[in-house]
């Protein structure tokens, strides 16, 4: 059998494996949440998507399991359906991932192919989808397997300097123009070209996310009782929801987190949040949520020098020093402003990892649009009122979580790892 040259796709697929090998196949099977899908659909959805497009549309094969294309069409077949799904479980799942590997491993793929790349990617990102759903579950026992395990210690900042962060302290940016979107060189999305130059007028900007200690002020000052702090259809979800805190927050003062119960860490960026959460937030600081194009310019562009970076600091892409992400292995936010080293050039921190962040921007195509490599990636979501949230969170992988990658969700959306970043006009 030939050795796969495509290190990516290996270190894709052990880190999924890692998610899941402590995992009950009662758990694995079973629906947790209608948000969500039971972990081993992913599984299997994981396999039908590289079978697709690299065994069959790149390399010329039959479909291994063409009935199977029904079940794990990620458009046609809504979350909230897939319990009811004939779909593998977790001995027939494994067979299905190994058996189209072994297909692709005789393609010999290497790390530039693009049709490669976008396979990579879209399994981290289900990795990402399926700690969703374990922070959902709450399952007492989880624990990652060994290849996310934390490689290396980050260099924190001092406990009095984070004590003294708050979501509230503001950056100023004066007006430029800038380029936005994913230059050309590098895999991007569909929906994160072409990239095209805006005008931007001053703004200011979060240094930090907003923590927990801010959004306990705001609860403390009525936040979730005062209904002019709220949009319309926002005060709307909070009384259908009946939503007095974070998702993960309890009522004794503690926070469910993927490895359990722990006390809540005023100095960590507020977490499972949902974009009518946020909008009362700022409202309620008399600030806003920041456009993704303030988003992108604040992470991004060195003023004095005029040029806009690959990261925010610089060309490189993301270590533990710079960015909590998964291969981090810590599952969790640390506390806001702790890593220094990832700082953009307006001096804004943790502006990718940690949690992913919500803009005022709704989601839809840049001017000249292309859907490739198909429509249901992005286009068909575009004006349906979803939100589009920047960054990644601790449980992005660093593959996936550039300064220009757009994520989207509905605004009431709380399952994902999403905090938020004030701004205000100038």
């Amino acid at each position: 059998m030939a050795v796969l040259e495509n290190t990516r796709l290996q270190e894709a697929r052990a880190q999924t494996l890692a998610l899941v090998e402590g995992i009950s196949d009662a758990d694995l099977e079973r629906v947790h949440s209608p948000l969500m899908s039971p972990l081993v659909w992913d599984l299997g959805h994981i396999a039908t998507f590289e079978d697709l497009w690299l065994a069959h549309r790149l390399g010329g094969l039959p479909l291994l399991r063409a009935d199977l294309l029904e079940v794990y069409d990620a458009f046609e077949t809504p979350r909230a359906k897939r319990g009811e799904l004939p779909y593998l479980r977790r001995e027939q799942a494994t067979r299905y991932l190994h058996a189209v590997r072994e297909r692709v491993e005789r393609l010999r793929l290497g790390d530039e192919e693009p049709l490669a790349e976008l396979v990579v990617r879209h399994e981290r990102q289900h990795a990402e989808t399926m700690l969703q759903t374990l922070a959902l579950a709450a399952l007492p026992d989880w624990c990652p397997g060994g290849v996310l395990a934390a490689a290396e210690e980050p260099a924190t900042a001092a406990a009095a300097e984070l004590a003294a962060c708050s979501g509230l302290e503001l950056i100023e940016l004066p007006a430029t123009s800038f380029p936005l979107g994913a230059a050309g060189g590098r895999f991007a999305y569909d929906n994160e070209l072409a990239v095209h130059q805006v005008e931007v007028e001053a703004f200011a900007i979060g240094r930090v996310p907003v923590t927990n200690r801010d959004w306990l002020e705001f609860i403390e000052d009525g936040g979730y009782e005062l209904a002019e702090w709220w949009s319309p259809q926002g005060w709307e979800w909070r009384l259908r929801e009946n939503a007095r805190r974070p998702l993960h927050w309890l009522e004794d003062g503690r926070e469910q987190r993927l490895r359990g119960i722990e006390e809540l860490d005023l100095e960590r960026p507020v977490i499972h949040v949902c974009c009518h959460e946020a909008d009362a937030f700022v409202r309620a600081r008399g600030l806003r949520l920041p456009s993704e194009a303030e988003w992108e310019l604040a992470a991004t562009f060195d003023h004095s020098a005029g040029v806009k970076r690959a990261w925010p600091w610089g060309e490189h892409g993301p270590g533990a020093q710079e960015a909590n992400l998964i291969e981090s292995g810590n599952f969790a936010p640390l506390p806001v402003g702790a890593l220094g080293a990832g700082a953009a050039p307006c001096g804004a921190l943790g502006m990718i990892g940690e949690v992913w962040e919500w803009t005022a921007s709704e989601f839809g195509g840049y001017p000249g649009f292309r859907a490739n490599p198909y429509r249901e990636y992005s286009e068909v979501f575009f004006g349906g009122g979803y939100r589009v949230l920047r960054g990644g969170s601790f449980a992005t992988s660093a593959l996936v979580a550039t300064s220009t990658f757009r994520n989207w969700d509905l605004p009431s959306r709380r399952q994902i790892f999403a905090g938020l970043r004030v701004a205000a006009d100038a």
